[in-house]
């Protein structure tokens, strides 16, 4: 019975890749480049910033990159006073604006909780999410609040709170990006994923199908035991990646927080523009080896673009891996940085410039001693080219 149960299993993994395109159609071969590297943001360098963390980034229609962290004031833990610092780049990142504080909590000591940032390329506008109170530091109730922009990140709204919409459970978007949906069903729909506590942890979507007027959560997969304290080997997923394939179902590459079944990555599906992730389609990358981290993941013709620290134990090693069959298998890797470093996400430029189609961009957490230390942007040529 094990065997029928492993041969089964390594069948569903198998299958999970044939669908994107059929088996017939066969991306072209890519060879990541390192072309630039920028840092973007220094701790402890530019006003009063203790530490920079939690990267988001999104690209827009008009070519334009928007970067937005958490700008730590006074420690580099979680809970605390900050700041939402961004920086934009009109120039496919040769260049960057100074940097502009987009909110700032004051002396809140459970304060803004980043987040997730996305783009509605119908209206144009920018959506970030992010929530106050998700480690209840001298509060009783979380709140989540988006703000957005309508001119590409030169301004931004007044924070709007959703809760009133998705309810006061504790709810961390990301960290990442969301995506509007390019294919049925639900073509056209806004989505970004994010957890609740360690306790009661699940990871939990939002959609909207009016380009952001109204929002509402579904929620995908439940923490084991629900509801009781965790310790290691239970299953808890959480900081979730989402990413759409071409038969429009939605890929998630999700956090193994306390590294049930192996140090890996969890990967689920969803076949109803995320409204429901079944069990039957969820499993564990034991490639996409991982010591409990935020990681990044894109897609672009064909190929899946993965990053993080390569490491069961620590936090440093982190590479860009590639896979031609939906992450089935991942025989490309890219060395980006040996030594400390985190957090990371993806992503490119989505507009039709032959450029912008060649170059991927990754932001991570980056230091000498602690990977706190700094935010830098690494540009990379997916072909090779200099």
């Amino acid at each position: 019975m094990a065997d029928v149960r492993r041969i089964v299993a390594v069948l569903s993994v198998f299958l999970f890749g044939l669908c994107q395109h059929g088996s017939s159609q066969q991306p072209s071969p890519v060879s990541p480049l390192i072309v630039e590297e920028q840092l973007l943001y220094v701790g402890g360098t530019w006003g009063e910033v203790h530490t920079y963390r939690i990267p988001i980034m999104v690209g827009t229609p008009k070519g334009n990159l928007i970067t937005v962290v958490e700008a730590r004031q006074y420690s580099s833990g979680d809970s605390g006073p900050k700041f939402m610092a961004i920086r934009r780049s009109e120039d496919k990142g040769s260049t960057w604006s100074e940097m502009a504080y987009v909110l700032n909590d004051g002396t809140f000591q459970d304060g803004m909780n980043l987040g997730t940032i996305l783009v509605d390329e119908i209206t144009n506008e920018i959506f970030v999410f992010y929530t106050h109170c998700a480690h209840y530091v001298q509060c009783k109730v979380a709140t989540t609040y988006m703000v957005s922009s309508r001119d590409e990140g030169k301004s931004w709204s007044d924070p709007r709170n959703i809760s009133q919409e998705i309810g006061t459970q504790m709810f961390a978007p990301g960290p990442g990006y969301g995506l509007q949906k390019k294919y049925a069903p639900h073509k056209g729909r806004l989505f970004t994923c994010g957890h609740s506590t360690l306790n009661m942890n699940a990871i939990s979507c939002l959609v909207s199908d009016n380009h952001g007027k109204n929002w509402t959560k579904y929620d995908a997969v439940k923490s084991i035991p629900y509801g009781q304290r965790k310790k290691t080997g239970d299953f808890c997923p959480g900081e979730p990646q989402p990413l759409e394939l071409p038969d429009g179902s939605i890929v998630v590459n999700a956090r193994n927080q306390y590294l049930y079944h192996c140090h890996c990555r969890i990967i689920m599906r969803s076949y109803d523009g995320g409204e429901t992730f079944p069990l039957e389609h969820l499993y564990f990358d034991e490639t996409l080896i991982d010591p409990a981290v935020a990681a990044g993941v894109y897609y672009h013709n064909g190929v899946m673009y993965f990053s993080n620290t390569a490491s069961e134990v620590h936090r440093s090693n982190l590479m860009l891996r590639w896979s031609y069959d939906n992450g089935t298998t991942w025989p490309g890797a890219l060395p980006i940085w040996a030594k400390p470093a985190a957090y990371s996400t993806l992503m490119m430029l989505p507009t039709n410039d032959v450029d912008d189609q060649q170059h991927l961009y990754l932001l991570y957490e980056k230091g000498e001693k602690s990977s706190a230390e700094s935010i830098s942007l690494v540009k990379i040529s997916l072909y090779g080219n200099l």
